[in-house]
């Protein structure tokens, strides 16, 4: 079992450009809470710096941190690997920081399945439509705007795991939906209260964003 001293894990998911990033470093910034840079070995965007956004890496780097066994997750995602470093975040927890993942389902899937002794609480993040996750996704920088559509063809993939979080958020206003994430996370580690969120509500929400 997790000491009350450990810190808390707090994973964000969601389909690309639905805003989780954003919505992690502001919690981060205002909570001082630790976010776990992952590695990738995808090409940084223009606003990016490595090892503050990302840790950037080539293809055969991050096949030998596989075979160390270095990685607490890693998935392959639009053909480019992720995947986040277990001892900074070990580290982290044990001195009772918390520690933010800006991860996908499989990532999040792979560190609920190893079964860590740490408290685990993840939260699902979901656009409020088709049309404004493809026009986030194509004012993204010259590149982005190449793949928009095929990212958006893997927004259905992403959509059904849903159902495996333990809290779901529409990202329709940016300062409500971090506001209503902070309160969950405050009642969480503060309160250590059960959460429950309205699943008819987002189910209804999914069924018009597949629709």
């Amino acid at each position: 079992m997790s000491s009350k001293t450990d810190g808390f894990i707090f994973i964000f998911s969601s389909p690309s450009g639905a805003g989780k990033t954003t919505l992690v470093k502001l919690v981060s910034k205002n909570k001082n809470f630790i976010t776990s840079i992952s590695h990738t070995t995808r090409k940084p965007r223009s606003n990016e710096i490595n090892g503050k956004d990302y840790h950037f890496v080539d293809q055969e780097t991050f096949q030998d941190l596989i075979k160390q066994e270095e990685f607490l997750e890693y998935a392959k995602v639009f053909n480019n690997y992720y995947g986040t470093s277990k001892k900074p975040v070990i580290k982290n927890l044990l001195e009772g920081k918390n520690v933010l993942f800006d991860i996908d389902w499989q990532g999040s899937k792979q560190i609920k399945s190893k079964n860590i002794n740490f408290n685990i609480f993840s939260f699902f993040v979901l656009p409020p439509s088709r049309e404004v996750l493809f026009d986030r996704l194509s004012n993204r920088d010259m590149k982005d705007k190449l793949i928009a559509s095929e990212r958006m063809k893997e927004f259905y993939k992403d959509l059904k795991h849903w159902i495996d979080y333990d809290y779901v958020v529409i990202n329709d206003d940016l300062k409500n939906c971090y506001k209503e994430i902070i309160d969950i996370i405050e009642d969480v580690v503060i309160s250590k209260k059960k959460i429950n969120f309205d699943k008819k509500l987002i189910e209804e929400h999914v069924k018009k964003l597949i629709s």
